[in-house]
């Protein structure tokens, strides 16, 4: 009866031995290692790169004697998989120059693992910044910025709606923190704050266990002689909701830039209220993605002030209120109005080009609906003034270009001209293709990990995990002989697991993971441990072998499954409550905890009772 009781059901053995099959098809792929790359894409986005490029680049580079171990052809662009990082590096140079400026030419690298293991999703694990190598970026937000340019959206908006409605007044303009407008007939300012209200949606908010909803704007009613003036105040959650707005499509902003430059795995995360984090593992080009990423180019269309008196007093140092002052490209003064009245938010595509008429390089950029209506009226109420087109970047405005509307402009197209070479060109195109920040940023923190420094921390970190393990193989083969050697098998197979899982979610292996990997191994083999001591404790009471060993098993599962979970507890509230290197220790430390319990219950007990 008792030799009944440890005999597993089939099933449950094909259970154990096809996860252990699973296992080890996607732990290989780690196996294989990783090959340098030059990765080739169009500069215009979603466009497929030709296929007369690629013969010219397999002409280029047999000519230069450096073989091509894998090409690869993606929608996206072409993988070249190469034998050194020398020719890696010299390939680079030689396809940019051969190809031209319309593509980008990237450094990569890509796994060795067979196609089949591929096809299947076997894919190795994705390496962090402390093990691979790379770039890490710290930019800040200027709020400031964001809140400014959310009043001035206010402004063309109600202006808008007020036209629409019908309801006159006679001055509008920009306040500390808001906005002004004047009206004749106090019904008229009464009608306008209805409007503001069905404009502003509020917050609920609790007072008093009461639900309560909040005003989106505060309103501040003067009287003058033949005046009445609304002042309009954005409260604190209207500004929070344009901030937490702007942090988004800055986020967004970058992931697109970044997926411009085919960097892989990118990690690109918000820290705190008004901070980015940005970090590019396995980027060797670490120059080109400083340069892109460290360029924050905000487009801006605004009109150009042409009566001559307030240029002349801003060139005196009186800028008009409503005005700002900038150069052009050739250091020249520019007034403009501080009406933006359109953004790069409203550019769906933009790309390096060559002027027929005078053939220098130039911009050509697509609006989308909104933004090519905007501008087809901008140009048919305009024809005969200057339109200034701003770019701001690192905190330095310059207009590029304010050319005369000559006429309706429809279509969407627009070109912009001023670019000094084809490389700014292709640049600027890639900026303004990425999408448009809604508010400017500047790097506060820069950090270069070289790749030698990774596969130092690597070899550290295999190496504490190997050294773990041999002590604890040593540990339980002396002091529980035969079952010891089946516990530090299933922890073998453990190992197998969580690396396995690990792969198949593709996440991303950091030194804390390395970490929570050594400790996996060291609380799992605790609940061998455990059985163990339950088993010797059987046998010292008199019971036979397979009734300790069955019995063992029984008693030791509760204060296995109580010890875990309470582990598991500190796991989830580690990765709910932390962020960056803690996250990526609990997901091991959790996964690690899952499989520890059935390679230490089910793999464990199958070997025992199968001898």
């Amino acid at each position: 009866m008792n030799q009944q009781h440890n005999q597993f059901s089939r099933w449950k053995y094909i259970l154990i031995i096809t996860s252990v099959l699973l296992s080890l098809i996607y732990t290989l792929p780690n196996f294989y290692g990783e090959a340098p790359a030059v990765q080739i894409m169009s500069v215009k986005s979603g466009e497929r790169v030709d296929s007369s490029i690629l013969k010219s680049i397999e002409t280029t580079l047999k000519a230069s004697k450096i073989n091509i171990s894998k090409l690869i052809i993606e929608d996206s662009g072409i993988k070249i998989k190469l034998e050194s990082s020398e020719d890696q590096l010299k390939a680079k140079n030689l396809i940019q120059d051969a190809i031209g400026d319309s593509y980008v030419v990237a450094l990569n690298l890509l796994t060795n693992s067979p196609n089949w293991l591929s096809s299947i999703g076997a894919l190795p694990l994705k390496l962090g910044l402390d093990l691979r190598g790379g770039v890490h970026f710290l930019m800040q937000l200027d709020m400031t910025k964001a809140s400014d340019k959310g009043v001035y959206n206010l402004l063309l908006a109600v202006r808008k709606e007020l036209q629409n409605n019908k309801v006159p007044y006679f001055g509008s303009i920009k306040i500390d923190g808001g906005i002004q407008i004047k009206f004749k007939k106090e019904l008229d300012r009464e009608t306008a704050k209805e409007i503001f209200r069905s404009m502003g949606s509020g917050r609920e908010i609790k007072v008093k266990s009461l639900t309560k909803k909040t005003e989106a704007f505060e309103f501040i009613e003067i009287n003058s002689a033949n005046e009445f003036i609304l002042n309009v105040i954005p409260n604190s959650y209207t500004n929070e909701d344009t901030q937490s707005l702007a942090i988004k499509q800055n986020l967004e902003t970058l992931h697109n830039r970044i997926n411009e430059l085919g960097v892989a795995e990118p990690v690109i995360q918000q820290q705190g209220a008004d901070r980015i984090v940005v970090q590019l593992p396995g980027v060797q080009d670490t120059a080109k993605a400083k340069e892109i990423i460290g360029r924050t180019a905000m487009l801006e269309m605004r009109m150009v002030e042409e009566n001559q008196s307030a240029f002349d007093s801003a060139i005196n140092g009186k800028v008009p209120p409503g005005l700002e002052l900038f150069n052009d490209r050739n250091g020249d003064p520019v007034l403009v109005r501080k009406e933006v009245v359109l953004t790069g938010e409203r550019i769906t595509d933009a790309g390096p080009g060559i002027d027929n008429q005078t053939g220098r390089s130039v911009v050509s950029l697509t609006l989308d609906g909104q933004g090519a209506s905007i501008f087809k009226k901008l140009t048919r109420d305009n024809v005969g003034k200057r339109i200034a087109l701003i770019l701001i970047e690192k905190k330095i405005t310059e207009v590029i270009t304010n050319p005369v509307i000559r006429g309706e402009i429809g279509g969407g197209r627009v070109q912009i001209t001023g670019m000094e070479n084809a490389q700014e060109a292709t640049d600027i195109s890639l900026l303004l293709r990425a999408g448009s920040l809604a508010t400017p940023m500047e790097i506060v923190e820069e950090r270069t990990v070289g790749p030698s420094m990774g596969k130092e921390n690597i070899a550290n970190g295999i190496k504490s995990t190997v050294w773990g393990f041999m002590a604890i193989v040593l540990m339980m083969a002396f002091y529980y002989m035969g079952f010891g050697l089946v516990s530090v098998v299933s922890l073998s197979v453990n190992l197998i697991f969580l690396v396995a899982l690990l792969s198949a979610i593709q996440a991303t292996l950091t030194l804390p993971g390395i970490a929570a990997i050594t400790l996996t191994l060291g609380m799992a083999i605790d609940a061998n441990v455990l059985i163990n001591e339950r088993i010797r404790d059987e046998i010292r009471n008199g019971n036979t072998p397979q009734a300790s060993i069955n019995m063992g098993y029984e008693k030791a599962w509760g204060t296995i499954l109580d010890s875990n979970i309470t582990t598991m507890i500190a796991g989830i509230a580690l990765f709910y409550f932390g962020s960056g290197p803690i996250k990526g220790f609990a997901v091991v430390h959790v996964l690690g905890i899952l499989t520890s319990m059935y390679s230490s219950i089910w793999v464990s007990r199958a070997i025992i009772n199968y001898i």
